[in-house]
């Protein structure tokens, strides 16, 4: 506490705060159309796609 150090215990499963969870659910709920679960290789371009296209094409708005 002299450096005021806090440390914080996390639950083993806190999807909330795992980012990549965030943008994950983001990508699957909203940006990804339906045409994009007919293939591995739909779904894996469409990804890719969505990846690259990060920050400027699509943003996580928390407001």
């Amino acid at each position: 506490m002299s450096q005021r150090v806090h440390l914080i215990y996390l639950s083993a499963y806190s999807p909330e705060l795992n980012q990549i969870g965030i943008l994950w659910r983001q990508m699957k709920y909203t940006w990804l159309p339906l045409s994009a679960y007919l293939s591995f290789e739909r779904l894996c371009e469409e990804v890719h796609c969505l990846l690259s296209g990060y920050g400027t094409d699509h943003a996580i708005n928390f407001e």
